[in-house]
């Protein structure tokens, strides 16, 4: 890869890793502006039930699981996620 070559992640792919950690029930994942990296990554995290999973193991695992790029750089828990009558995550929600 050259050098002025922009690496991609995309937020399915953050979504695949953290759901697999363990106290994960669901998450969902935006992207914002940052002016160092280009990108921010966010990730909302529903715990599941009687699970104390922490912002600090969820890196550890993408860390072990994911590249440097691809690591959220913020963790926000929630009790759920918004959802549209059909299921799918109201992503726009989250950015406000």
């Amino acid at each position: 890869m050259a050098r002025n070559e922009a690496v991609k992640a995309f937020p399915r792919e953050i979504e695949a890793v953290v759901t697999v950690c363990d106290g994960v029930a669901e998450c969902a994942c935006i992207g914002g502006p940052d002016e160092k990296t280009g990108e921010l990554f966010s990730v909302f995290v529903v715990k599941e039930a009687r699970s104390d999973v922490t912002e600090e193991q969820i890196v550890a695992y993408c860390r072990h699981e994911s590249m440097a790029y691809k690591i959220p750089r913020k963790i926000t828990f929630l009790e759920e996620l918004p959802k549209s009558n059909v299921g799918k995550i109201l992503r726009r929600e989250l950015r406000g």
